[in-house]
């Protein structure tokens, strides 16, 4: 292998370790089911611990991906590894123990965080010097997405037929952390750390602020709940709701309906590079476009509770998480400068994720609501999200998208009025930036 090539997949252990990582923060998902069956958990039980994971998330995006700025990205990343392993160990040792669960999955969350933040943003890097400028982007949402799936699909497996329903998924993360973290030792760094004489204050690096660049406000944000509020929909919502219609195998159907969403959000990533442009909002209007769609077939299939239904609400609110997050990351990438790349990766990931408190939300509310009504309310929310985005199609594009690329495509070769726009959107973009 020539030098050129291996400097070309530095990014794969990066890539590697972010899979292994996100195998961990889902293996727990399909299980909802049978920790209700096993342990006898309600289901705001099993839902709020679904959602424990994001206490970890949140700080460790956050916190991580500000100081990866300041101190480099391999002292933020390599702990990652073993706080995924230790979490495994601890889901593994307390199946009927609510808080042993709660801080398993804190910590596998405290893990996801800092490969979300800090992997995302290393493997950018070291793919800036291609051609394609949004193949970091693609590169860690489909690593993220397929440790998901896969995570998913082998614990659903292996707690409905294998030999320890409570611990054999989790024994398999353990030793597959291991491999992957040893691996990631070998990438060399990509942000040289500030030195302790450096006259910017640790305050100030945790500052992020292209968080109010009004393109993420008015394109990034409304868009950024839908991520996982959409996965958190289609494999935590419907498999409870499907449990009595699931033919005896409610575990195995709760990891179908998980790898199924997770699948269609990885196909829609592939077509994202067709589908996302740096010079408007399509990729996310069509990403909102799904999740509308998606919300009212969760609506008909909450009411009729039939397996096709159920099936092509997942498919098509896996699409919607999937294109969600790739052009969502692909709007952050555009917007952050070099210096809060992993501060702005990591705000967005935090806004994600508070899509994953849907699921515990409407357990809550079930006393009071129908499902089938929640996800109606649902679809009215998303159709007001796809309306604020869709109006800011070409709204505070940064400066590096505007000038020929909007003149080129928003005029007409012999509009002699092109560049004087193009010159106009240029100029607000610097101001508001």
């Amino acid at each position: 292998m020539s030098a050129q090539t291996r400097q070309r997949r530095l990014w794969l252990p990066i890539a590697a370790s972010m899979f292994a990582i996100a195998w961990g923060g889902n293996e727990f998902t399909p299980l909802l089911v049978m920790y209700r069956q096993v342990s006898h958990f309600s289901a705001v039980t099993v839902d709020v611990l679904l959602g424990a994971y994001v206490l970890g998330i949140i700080p460790a995006l956050l916190v991580g991906g500000p100081l990866s700025d300041r101190f480099g990205r391999r002292p933020l990343l390599l702990p990652a590894a073993p706080l995924s392993l230790v979490g495994s160990v601890v889901l593994a040792l307390g199946p009927g123990s609510p808080m042993l669960l709660a801080i398993g999955r804190i910590l596998c969350g405290l893990a996801l965080g800092l490969v979300m933040a800090v992997g995302t943003t290393w493997i950018k890097e070291l793919s800036a010097k291609e051609d394609d400028q949004a193949a970091g982007a693609r590169r860690a949402s489909l690593a993220l997405t397929l440790g998901f799936l896969t995570g998913a699909g082998a614990a659903g497996a292996l707690a409905q037929w294998g030999p320890w329903r409570t611990g054999t998924a989790y024994a398999v993360h353990v030793v597959l952390t291991v491999i992957t973290g040893l691996w990631l030792l070998a990438v060399p760094e990509t942000r040289v750390p500030r030195g302790s004489g450096s006259q910017v204050r640790l305050r100030d690096d945790l500052t992020i602020p292209s968080a109010g660049h009004r393109r993420f406000l008015r394109v990034v944000v409304p868009l950024a709940p839908w991520v996982f509020g959409c996965a958190g929909s289609a494999y935590a919502v419907l498999p409870g709701l499907m449990q009595d219609h699931a033919g005896g195998m409610p575990i195995a159907l709760s990891a179908l309906l998980t790898v199924l969403t997770l699948g269609c959000g990885i196909g829609i990533q592939v077509l994202g590079r067709a589908i996302d442009t740096g010079r408007s909002a399509r990729a996310s209007v069509v990403a909102l476009v799904l999740v509308v769609a998606g919300m009212g077939l969760g609506a008909m299939a909450s009411e009729l509770l039939t397996l096709p239904l159920t099936l092509a609400a997942a498919a098509v609110l896996g699409m919607g998480y999937g294109l969600a997050l790739v052009s969502g990351l692909s709007e952050v990438q555009r917007i952050a400068g070099p210096d809060d790349l992993a501060g702005l990766t990591a705000v967005y990931y935090s806004v994600a994720y508070l899509g994953f408190f849907i699921p515990a939300v409407l357990a809550m509310l079930a006393a009071e609501w129908t499902y089938p009504q929640m996800f109606s309310a649902g679809f009215v929310i998303a159709l007001g999200c796809l309306t604020v985005v869709a109006t800011a199609w070409r709204a505070h594009l940064p400066v590096a998208a505007t000038p020929t690329a909007i003149a080129s495509e928003a005029c007409a070769p012999d509009d002699e009025h092109a560049l004087v726009r193009a010159r106009v959107v240029t100029e607000s973009t610097v101001h508001v930036r």
